[in-house]
């Protein structure tokens, strides 16, 4: 049985999201431990991504990849570094993923 093309874009995303984390745990490049952390989770997230690409539209996978990163490290900033959001910035992230929930239920450009 073939591996979704869903299944490594969604570790990607999980290691966008680690990355990024990371990148703020690097303190602008000046703790070495979280800057390599960084670079390995980019280079293995945009790996894994180019192997959804096999199957999935570009724009639509990296709708999904960017989106749900998006979310997921505004969440991972309020909970994990204390930054807070505004309403208008609560309310551009649901517009976002809203976007990723019409193109992968309406769009038939997504294979599903």
């Amino acid at each position: 049985m073939p591996v979704s093309p869903y299944l490594p874009l969604a570790f990607a995303i999980g290691l966008e999201v680690l990355g990024t984390s990371m990148l703020q745990r690097s303190d602008q490049f000046t703790r070495p431990g979280p800057t390599v952390a960084m670079a390995v989770c980019y280079l293995a997230s945009f790996y894994l991504l180019s192997i959804s690409l096999k199957v999935l539209p570009l724009g639509v996978a990296y709708a999904i990849w960017s989106a749900c990163g998006v979310a997921l490290v505004a969440m991972i900033g309020l909970v994990v570094f204390g930054q807070r959001l505004d309403l208008p910035a609560v309310i551009g992230l649901a517009m976002i993923v809203a976007g990723v929930v019409i193109i992968n239920v309406f769009s038939k450009s997504v294979g599903h």
